[in-house]
């Protein structure tokens, strides 16, 4: 699906139809019929899950902003990221669906530099808050000065240019074309550096170097949890192993095909048509499995936790009155306390 590019933000279908010429001795015509059915299903399934659930996750967290901290600001970013990624895939869906742009220049460009910007800005909120996590535990009396609103916004900011940054090849390259079966919005590089760029920030920024930090930082946190005497270390081990293997799953595959593609493309790997339609076919199914991870993310980070999920349902009962939800009631403020004994802290970062 995505053009040469590896930074999910470009979409080229006209192989779809059996019309790519650099491919034309090749059949494509199922792997096009396959993604006009499965693309705007899938596509439309995820933007209505990750807008719900990333958008009440922004709105308890804006209700309660002035109980926040350096984790409640992560996730609220977290969730802003993701919400900014949902609400590109309704174009997309589109353009699968109909196999042609209808949006125009300025949209194909910006809607390809917002899905990268909010792509990019997810895992790079995913990171933050590993280390955040990873300095409470391990140095919790060193780290705490630093855990200030701050350094939050600091970080915010920080990490919102980086996205921009690293997005904003999608912006300049991304244009419409005029293909023979209709307009297409099409990742047009000026060389091929541009290709290595794509490929490197998908695959190294985006799944290698995170999911490294990931593994140091919870393969020393687990030890040390496991020494604390708290009850709730064993529920934050869990949720340590969901994040990491749940991050794996998702896009390490789309990331191998995508790599693939690209040794296919520079002629390093050699390929036939059936194969290079399984690869295609791959490409496909494991980029749109690999956006459904956006929808977890307000599951594993937020709603796993017993303080947020009593905000978020007793938000839900304002909104939807007459409907009975299961703990809404008899929440006293002292439930969301501040805690201040270091192993309540630790436990907080991770559940909340």
């Amino acid at each position: 699906m995505s053009d040469d590019g590896a930074n999910n933000v470009t979409y080229d279908y006209s192989s779809y139809y059996g019309e790519d010429t650099f491919f034309a001795p090749c059949n494509y015509d199922d792997v096009g019929h396959f993604g006009k059915v499965f693309l705007p299903t899938l596509y439309s399934l995820v933007f209505i899950l990750g807008f719900l659930g990333n958008g009440l996750v922004v709105c308890v967290l804006v209700k309660h902003r002035n109980q926040t901290n350096l984790t409640d600001i992560c996730l609220f970013n977290l969730g802003l990221s993701d919400l900014l990624f949902a609400l590109t895939l309704p174009f997309y869906s589109h353009y699968s669906l109909v196999g042609e742009w209808t949006f125009g220049e300025f949209m194909c460009r910006f809607i390809s530099a917002t899905h990268s910007t909010g792509f990019f800005s997810s895992i790079f909120f995913m990171v933050v808050m590993t280390l955040d996590r990873y300095g409470v535990i391990m140095y919790a009396h060193t780290v705490a000065r630093y855990r200030t609103l701050r350094t939050a916004m600091a970080l915010t900011v920080l990490v919102w240019m980086l996205s921009l940054s690293v997005s904003l090849p999608a912006f300049i390259f991304t244009k419409v074309t005029n293909e023979s079966h209709g307009l297409s919005c099409d990742y047009v590089p000026e060389n091929n550096a541009w290709n290595l760029y794509n490929l490197f920030s998908t695959n190294v920024l985006g799944l290698v170097i995170p999911l490294l930090v990931m593994v140091v930082c919870y393969s020393r946190i687990i030890p040390t949890l496991a020494n604390m005497r708290t009850a709730k270390k064993h529920r934050v081990v869990k949720l340590i192993i969901s994040i990491v293997v749940a991050f794996f799953l998702f896009w390490a595959p789309y990331n191998v095909c995508l790599f693939l593609r690209f040794l296919k493309y520079e002629e390093k790997l050699s390929l036939d048509c059936k194969q290079d339609g399984y690869l295609r076919l791959s490409i496909t199914v494991t980029e749109a499995f690999a956006y459904t991870h956006s929808c977890l993310n307000p599951i594993i980070y937020a709603f796993v936790g017993q303080k947020f999920m009593k905000r978020a349902l007793q938000l839900l009962r304002k909104w939807v009155p007459g409907i009975h939800f299961p703990y809404s009631r008899d929440l006293s403020n002292t439930s969301f306390r501040k805690s201040s004994v270091m192993s309540s802290e630790v436990t907080s970062t991770f559940i909340k």
